[in-house]
């Protein structure tokens, strides 16, 4: 009897350290999980400012300073159409 009740008490131990051990370990990657989570929530913020400044850098008066000052460019003068007899074919 005192055999019996040893290997009882030793599956219960061992019962009791594989719950403990599984509950350490659920614990842990819910907490890198977590950890996760919210750094998905900063690439999102920076990506929606990245996204904002980009349409901020494209804006047509920001392109059209830049073709004037840097590059130089005007805007041509305007030409009247030429016509040429017979449809200019």
């Amino acid at each position: 009897m005192l055999r019996f009740n040893m290997i009882l008490l030793l599956v219960a131990v061992m019962c009791a350290l594989g719950t403990v051990t599984s509950q350490h370990k659920a614990r842990k990657l819910f907490q890198a999980l977590e950890a996760e989570q919210e750094r998905a929530r900063q690439l999102d913020v920076e990506y929606d400012q990245l996204q904002l400044e980009l349409s901020t850098w494209a804006t047509h008066s920001r392109i059209e300073k830049i073709a004037r000052e840097r590059l130089k460019m005007v805007v041509p003068a305007r030409v009247s159409p030429v016509y040429l007899p017979g449809g200019g074919r």
